[in-house]
């Protein structure tokens, strides 16, 4: 992935983590998802107080791409002040979406941008093809 599709990413993502609903953590995240189709989708990570139905940024935009028809995808960034990976949940979601795309995981200043594949994130994931036995 080029530096100009990062910092198109990044950016997008850094703008998505101002609209995070975070009460109680206090912990925004923003994300950009880049579809093979060339379309971006943004996400940020929205709480619940009783925190089982809260949801990453990740997974937001994800699934805001699925539910307009996008299911390929490319890369996505990750923006958090710290520049942290995704949890563990969010790495599953990837790998089903994109397993053979790139993640992104940069600081709000930007000062790092790390890059990694899904594969790299999540060696050995579950996907479909290990259902394929049950069909």
């Amino acid at each position: 992935m080029d530096q100009k599709t990062i910092d198109l990413l990044v950016t997008a993502a850094a703008a998505a983590r101002e609209k995070a609903y975070v009460p109680y953590s206090g912990y925004k995240v923003g994300s950009a998802v880049l579809t093979r189709s060339g379309r971006l989708y943004t996400g940020c990570n929205i709480e619940n107080a009783s925190y089982t139905p809260t949801v990453c940024a990740e997974r937001v935009a994800i699934f805001k791409a699925v539910s307009e028809g996008e299911t390929e995808f490319m890369a996505i960034a990750v923006v958090t002040e710290n520049g942290v990976s995704p949890c563990g949940v969010c790495r599953q979601v990837l790998a089903e979406f994109m397993p053979r795309g790139e993640v992104v995981m940069a600081t709000t200043d930007s000062s790092r941008q790390d890059v990694m594949t899904v594969a790299e994130l999540l060696p050995r994931a579950f996907g479909p093809d290990d259902l394929h036995h049950v069909r």
